[in-house]
């Protein structure tokens, strides 16, 4: 089997547009979160989100027309990957049928989805835009990102809510470790801050009504009381370790256990003694082969909703026993709020920074100690740390569980 390892990263997020600003935000403990600014809130139970600031699509297209029929999940994934294949310097040494992409997206094109319906019932039908279908549906930023790179290797946009770029980034993974690419594009995007996303999500009950930025996002404490929208879009190049080392290619960690599994069990609550979820991080440190938990990190799924916190903690106490307990075990959704497809690309992205820079991002926010949530959640400030695996937990609607493991590049 052929080793995967990470050789470039991009990130567009709530606290930072690139791998330098997004780390030093880790460190700092800086909170992305703050009043919408995107909508008029006015009529909305749900006042707060984790919006990208600063972002400028012009900077990563070279046809500035396309950006005019691209919804804004793509551009935050083309800004992203335009990033990461910079970073990794393999464009130009690369076979490009050996190249893949597997870039999803939780929701797809909600923008363009409102927009262009609000066309079609005060305009009429001949008003929709040509582009309507190409700017809506979720594989276009895999579609986009391959044409863009020539990208003719295997093409895989996952969909698996909150779990999909924790997926995208597996399956690559098992791509290259099976011989079947060389190196593969690999992440998700989302830009779901817009009045129907918000009301929808706060009517099913899952975001935080709290008109208090800073007691929001607030994962593992007991007064949590739901997640806080975030947007953006996390890349990473994943290659074929002896195709890497032949480039002379940077090499920030590898990858080298997922597990994906699912709980079969309720379309949005997770399987109360957390079963699937056990599962899926067994199987990642399984293929990982950790056998101690000295220098382990877990960045958890985290979302700061009553249910997926504890039977978060739930399923770390039950792979890991009375060891849970010696685990740091932290949530970055407490500063990027929830990126929904894009959380597992960016916090993978963190873990693979906590790797490289002996660090562990805290959960920010944490207070108020909850009976079931009892483990070493990192509070309010990072801790220096020299790791060598960090795990990293996504779990989405649908019972969807994807758990990738990592560890320092030792050569």
């Amino acid at each position: 089997m052929n080793r995967v390892v990470i050789t470039g990263m991009g990130i567009i997020s709530p606290i930072g547009n690139s791998i330098s600003e997004y780390c030093d935000s880790l460190k700092a403990g800086k909170v992305g979160i703050d009043h919408i600014t995107k909508f008029d809130t006015t009529d909305f139970k749900v006042k707060v989100a984790a919006e990208v600031k600063g972002f400028n699509a012009s900077e990563y297209y070279d046809d500035k027309a396309e950006i005019r029929h691209t919804d804004q999940f793509v551009q935050y994934a083309m800004g992203a990957a335009v990033q990461a294949m910079r970073d990794s310097g393999i464009r130009e040494n690369i076979d490009l049928k050996r190249l893949g992409v597997y870039v999803g997206s939780g929701v797809g094109g909600m923008q363009t989805f409102t927009a262009e319906t609000q066309k079609l019932l005060e305009r009429g039908p001949s008003r929709v835009s040509p582009f309507f279908i190409t700017m809506m549906i979720s594989n276009m930023a895999s579609g986009t990102i391959a044409i863009r790179y020539g990208a003719c290797g295997p093409s895989l946009p996952v969909v698996s809510a909150c779990a999909t770029s924790g997926n995208a980034i597996g399956e690559a993974y098992r791509a290259i470790k099976h011989g079947y690419a060389d190196a593969v594009i690999a992440g998700g995007a989302e830009a779901t801050i817009c009045p129907l996303a918000v009301a929808g999500f706060a009517n099913c009950l899952a975001l935080c009504e709290s008109d208090e930025p800073l007691r929001s996002s607030i994962p593992f404490d007991k007064e949590r009381s739901g997640f806080v929208m975030g947007e953006g879009a996390g890349i990473v190049i994943l290659e074929e370790y002896r195709h890497a080392k032949a480039r002379n290619a940077r090499i920030y960690a590898e990858v080298c256990g997922y597990g994906n599994t699912c709980d079969a069990f309720h379309i949005t609550a997770p399987q109360p003694e957390a079963e699937g979820a056990s599962e899926a991080i067994s199987l990642a440190v399984r293929e990982a082969g950790i056998t101690s938990i000295d220098r382990v990190y877990i960045n958890a799924h985290g979302t700061s909703t009553s249910m997926n916190d504890k039977a978060e903690t739930l399923a770390i106490k039950s792979v890991f026993g009375k060891d849970a307990y010696r685990i740091p075990v932290s949530s970055t959704k407490s500063m990027t709020g929830h990126m929904l497809g894009a959380a597992g690309a960016a916090e993978i992205i963190a873990g693979v920074l906590a790797l490289k820079e002996g660090f562990i991002p805290p959960t920010m926010g944490y207070r108020v100690p909850d009976e079931d949530c009892d483990l070493d959640y990192v509070p309010n400030k990072a801790r220096k740390a020299d790791l060598d695996y960090v795990l990293s937990t996504s779990l989405g609607f649908g019972g969807h569980n994807a758990v990738i493991a990592i560890k320092k590049n030792k050569g």
